[in-house]
């Protein structure tokens, strides 16, 4: 596409002024190819000046979400192969569905600016204004049985920690199973959904949707006490140097995440996953409240199994394994 490869060039020049001729003649186009280009790419929101004798300039790389942005400087091999970028969609998680169904392949992206139906674990809601956080689903086909989905999803929050934190600087930690925390309050979550027959799956759904630039007014009255952003989490930690991340950087960094993940998958190498998944928990030694159905507990989280299920010594003194399709759980004195 033209307009990608305009765009390309003048983020290559690192804010230097590229001349109208210049580009012209590098793609083969008039000059007035150029300039409705160049203002193509400002209507989309690019920041890039025009100065009569010296060219085009891009200013800033400001918070822009597209398929270009987080395809320019992606390092994977299979996964974002494929991306599907969609301004605004009910779910990426049941659009990446369909995809699925009609033969998307793996390691296919969905990524939308908005989503008008977002969702979370056991049916929950999830807030996902236009603009402010990355909502995305990836299509994954792995050689696997049902039954050992749950560490895809374990490693999906390991990957989300390490991409957080290398993008942004920001500590956060793993809530059993794989909602990512900071400061005691959500900041990312996980849902992944299976397409399976009995000893084979089809296909994962891989949803995450991590709030980024929220401010705490984004925030509905009813999760403001749970829900955090980066931005937020950032701004609460160093007031003087309060600022918005770029989206698409930690996009890509969490795909490339994702994909160790997958390749460890691949090659078995589950107890590594398990390992990591373990330096990050916020869940572990900590006091829970475990609901079921109409069965509520409480006792302490001990350990995590190989396939992901959580060991829990329960204040009646017997041990249970908790499995984490249809379970809650919630700290003592509050989410974590």
């Amino acid at each position: 596409m033209l307009e990608q490869k305009v765009l390309e060039i003048l983020k290559q020049n690192n804010e230097n002024y590229v001349s109208g001729e210049s580009l012209s003649e590098h793609l083969g186009v008039t000059r007035t190819s150029i300039w409705k280009h160049i203002n193509s790419l400002k209507e989309a929101g690019y920041n890039i000046e025009s100065v009569t004798r010296k060219g085009y300039r891009l200013i800033d790389s400001s918070d822009i979400l597209n398929e270009f942005e987080v395809k320019n400087g992606l390092q994977t091999d299979l996964i974002g192969n494929k991306i599907v970028y969609i301004k605004e969609v009910d779910s990426t998680n049941l659009y990446a569905r369909k995809i699925a169904l009609e033969g998307a392949e793996d390691g296919t992206v969905v990524i939308a600016d908005a989503q008008t139906a977002g969702r979370g674990r056991l049916g929950r809601n999830w807030s996902s204004m236009a603009g402010k956080g990355i909502w995305m689903s990836v299509v994954l086909r792995p050689q696997i049985s049902p039954e050992e989905v749950q560490i895809i999803t374990l490693g999906a929050s390991v990957a989300a920690i390490k991409a957080i934190y290398d993008v942004t600087g920001i500590r956060a930690g793993i809530k059993w199973p794989n909602d990512i925390i900071c400061d005691g309050k959500k900041v990312c979550g996980i849902l992944t959904e299976m397409n399976s027959e009995v000893e084979m799956v089809n296909f994962l759904i891989l949803g995450i949707g991590i709030n980024v630039n929220h401010t705490i007014l984004d925030f509905p009255d009813e999760i403001k006490s749970i829900a955090t952003s980066l931005a937020v989490y950032s701004g609460m930690n160093d007031k003087k140097n309060v600022k918005l991340f770029r989206r698409s950087d930690i996009i890509k960094k969490l795909l490339y995440e994702l994909e160790q993940i997958y390749n460890k998958i691949k090659k078995g190498a589950v107890k590594d996953i398990i390992d990591e998944w373990k330096l990050y928990s916020a869940t572990l030694g900590k006091q829970v409240r475990v609901i079921y159905k109409n069965d509520t507990y409480t006792g302490t989280a001990l350990d995590i199994r190989d396939d992901g299920r959580l060991v829990v010594k329960c204040d009646d003194g017997c041990t249970r394994d908790v499995f984490s399709g249809e379970v809650s759980v919630r700290g003592i004195l509050g989410y974590l």
